[in-house]
């Protein structure tokens, strides 16, 4: 029953191609539920205001206003908000590929066990090909490699946001998506799939629930500016941040984020212009001590939230 599906669009920064994106979903022959568009623009052009304006008081969406761009924090605001057992997260700058929910929602029922799936992304330079997993990375960087663009479905350890759907219960169960992630908030999707699986959830790549993944140059939820030459933390902070919460030992967490500090200034562009590596390095010192910052905060919550629990078990 389509009825099972919320669509739930976090969007900053963009127009036409926003508009473009939820009119090719509603001209999908399985409907969903509901389209939630969880809106981070500050102040939108004319026409696309009145667009979804429309859409919104027709019922063909749901436009929902926040103030404070984050990808994590309007997953979760979608998440919350929705009402189907599924919720289906898709860009903001995609085109779907085929019947992308009925395919998302056809797993789901047929698969027990199940968390989430995560639809085949191709990326304006790919093509659909039968590609396995390589399964050569393991621990933190297990499945980062996984080919998104594969034709073949199978079990994952990692996901994309992009095109991700979620029980919502479950979903919900582990907090949602974490916000302490900033910035480009990279590694978030990586540690939510982490926790999936901690909780013995499974995840499963479903290559019919395809998108096009258009890379508009322009705006989205993740827009931070050029890496390489920036001393700013937030390009780092995600991936330090995720080590240091999922390593199993503390070794490991250190000796993956002093080897991240390294490949970021081995590269073409930092060889050609190696008066950015003392920036470039700058910038990966302070996301490193950030992550640890926001490692204690998190520590802190989980402890009164367990104490919270203990206190409600004992009233």
């Amino acid at each position: 029953m389509s009825d099972a599906v919320s669509i739930v669009i976090p969007t900053l920064g963009r127009d036409t191609v926003l508009t473009d994106t939820i009119d090719s979903l509603l001209q999908l022959p399985t409907r969903a539920a509901e389209i939630l568009v969880v809106d981070q623009t500050p102040q939108h052009a004319a026409e696309t205001t009145q667009q979804l304006a429309q859409w919104n008081a027709e019922g063909a969406i749901r436009w929902i206003r926040l103030d404070r761009p984050s990808i994590t924090r309007s997953m979760n605001h979608g998440l919350r908000e929705s009402k189907s057992k599924l919720v289906l997260f898709l860009d903001d700058d995609i085109r779907p590929r085929g019947d992308i929910i009925a395919a998302h929602r056809r797993v789901h029922e047929s698969t027990p066990g199940l968390w989430a799936t995560v639809g085949q992304v191709i990326q304006p330079w790919q093509h659909p090909a039968p590609l396995d997993a390589p399964r050569k990375l393991t621990g933190l960087r297990v499945d980062e490699d996984f080919p998104f663009h594969s034709t073949l479905d199978m079990d994952v350890q990692n996901v994309m946001a992009g095109n991700l759907c979620v029980r919502r219960d479950c979903a919900i169960s582990i907090e949602g998506f974490d916000e302490n992630f900033q910035g480009s908030a990279y590694r978030f999707e990586t540690e939510f799939a982490k926790r999936v699986i901690g909780a013995g959830g499974r995840i499963r790549f479903v290559a019919d629930a395809g998108i096009d993944h258009l890379r508009v140059a322009s705006g989205g939820t993740r827009t931070r500016g050029n890496h390489m030459t920036s001393a700013s933390p937030h390009h780092g902070v995600g991936d330090h941040y995720y080590a240091l919460l999922h390593s199993t030992t503390t070794a490991e967490a250190y000796a993956y984020c002093f080897r991240r500090m390294f490949r970021e200034v081995r590269t073409k562009f930092h060889l050609t212009h190696p008066w950015w590596i003392p920036v470039k390095l700058v910038g990966e010192a302070r996301a490193l001590l950030a992550a640890r910052r926001l490692v204690a905060d998190r520590s802190k919550h989980d402890a009164q939230s367990g104490l919270s629990n203990l206190m409600e078990q004992i009233e």
